[in-house]
C-alpha cells in the first residue's frame, strides 16, 4: 500500500520512505503500468503539447517554460509537431487524445472542424498559445501579432522610413497577421504595402535570398520588416557581404528578439516576445483548469495577454 501511495503521489510518503522506494524501483528497473488508470478514466498525469517545429528556437523556449511548471506538478509532456499543417495537427491531436491526455496546449488558434470536434468530445481543457487575435476554444495565452507588427511599423515610419517591405516565410497564420498589421500601418500613412513572401522554412540563408529578391523587385527599399529574426539576421549578413550599411542604407527589423540578434553588431531591431513566460503561464493555466471542478469556459480569463516590447536596437 505504501509503494502504491508513493507511485500515485510521492509527497504522501515520508522522505525517508521515498528514498527507500526509489532505490528499490531503480534497482528493479520497475516501470509503472498506466493502463489500469487510463481504463478507469483516472487522470493520466500527462498533457499534450503541439508545436509547429521542434527546431524553432521560439518553441524550444516555450516548451521549457511549460515543463518548468508541469514537471514539478507530476505531469509529463507528450510533444508532437505538425509542420504548420492543420491537417497534420488534426492527426497529432487524435494521437494524443488516444492516450487520454488530461489537457492540450496548442500553438495555433485556427484548426480543422474535426480537430475541434475531437477536442469537444474529449472534454478536456485546451490552452492555445502565441496569439490572442482570435477567439480561443477555451483559453489563449500570448500576444496580438497584428498589433505588434502595426506598432513596429509605426515606429519605423516615425523614424522616417517610407519604402518598407515585409519579408515572410511559411505563410502560417501568425505571418499573415503580422503582414496585416504592417499593411494597416502603411495604409494609414497613405503608403503602399509591399511584400516578398515564400512558403519555404525560415533560415539565415533564406533571409539573404529574400533580401536579394527584394532589391531586384523593389530597388527603392529603405527598410525590411521580417516575419522573424532568422530572416532578419540572414538579411544583415547579406548586407554586410554586399557592403550595404545597416542602418545607414538599409534598415532591418526582425520579430521575437532572439539572443543572437541582441548580441550581434549592429544589434537587431525586433519585437521582443516573452516565449518562456508564455509557456510557463500556459502550463499553469492548463493545470489550474485540469484540477478545477468548474466549467472550463471561464470568460473573464479567456485571454491572457503577455504583451511584447518594441525594440529598435541599432539596425534601424
Amino acid at each position: 500500500m505504501t509503494v502504491s501511495r508513493y507511485l500515485r503521489n510521492p509527497e504522501k510518503v515520508s522522505a525517508t520512505t521515498q528514498i527507500k522506494i526509489k532505490a528499490a524501483i531503480d534497482s528493479l528497473g520497475y516501470i509503472a503500468n498506466k493502463a489500469p488508470d487510463l481504463l478507469s478514466n483516472a487522470k493520466s498525469y500527462s498533457i499534450g503539447v503541439l508545436v509547429p517545429s521542434l527546431t524553432n528556437q521560439v518553441f524550444s523556449q516555450v516548451i521549457r517554460g511549460i515543463e518548468d511548471i508541469t514537471e514539478p506538478a507530476g505531469y509529463q509532456t507528450m510533444l508532437a509537431h505538425y509542420g504548420y499543417s492543420p491537417e497534420i495537427e488534426e492527426k497529432r491531436v487524435e494521437y494524443l487524445l488516444s492516450y487520454h491526455v488530461d489537457g492540450l496546449i496548442l500553438s495555433e488558434t485556427t484548426h480543422t472542424d474535426r480537430t475541434r470536434k475531437m477536442i469537444a468530445m474529449a472534454g478536456i481543457p485546451v490552452v492555445e498559445i502565441m496569439d490572442i487575435h482570435h477567439t480561443p476554444i477555451h483559453q489563449a495565452v500570448g500576444f496580438d501579432n497584428a498589433k505588434a507588427a502595426f506598432e513596429m511599423t509605426n515606429a519605423l515610419l516615425n523614424k522616417g522610413y517610407r519604402n518598407i517591405v515585409y519579408l515572410g516565410a511559411r505563410l502560417d497564420m501568425r505571418t499573415q497577421l503580422k503582414f496585416q498589421g504592417y499593411s494597416d500601418a502603411m495604409l494609414l500613412r497613405g503608403l503602399t504595402p509591399k511584400s516578398v513572401m515564400t512558403n519555404e522554412a525560415s533560415s539565415f540563408s533564406l533571409g539573404a535570398k529574400l533580401l536579394q529578391k527584394t532589391r531586384t523587385e523593389h530597388p527603392d527599399t529603405d527598410c525590411i520588416f521580417c516575419t522573424n529574426d532568422d530572416l532578419a539576421i540572414g538579411a544583415i549578413f547579406e548586407c554586410q557581404r554586399n557592403n550595404i550599411s545597416v542602418p545607414q542604407h538599409m534598415g532591418v527589423v526582425g520579430f521575437h528578439g532572439h539572443d543572437i540578434g541582441q548580441s550581434m553588431v549592429p544589434q537587431l531591431a525586433s519585437v521582443i516576445t516573452p516565449r518562456y513566460q508564455i509557456g510557463n503561464l500556459a502550463g499553469a493555466k492548463l493545470l489550474s483548469r485540469i484540477s478545477s471542478t468548474a466549467d472550463i469556459e471561464i470568460p473573464d480569463e479567456q485571454i491572457c495577454d503577455t504583451g511584447y516590447v518594441i525594440h529598435l536596437g541599432e539596425s534601424v
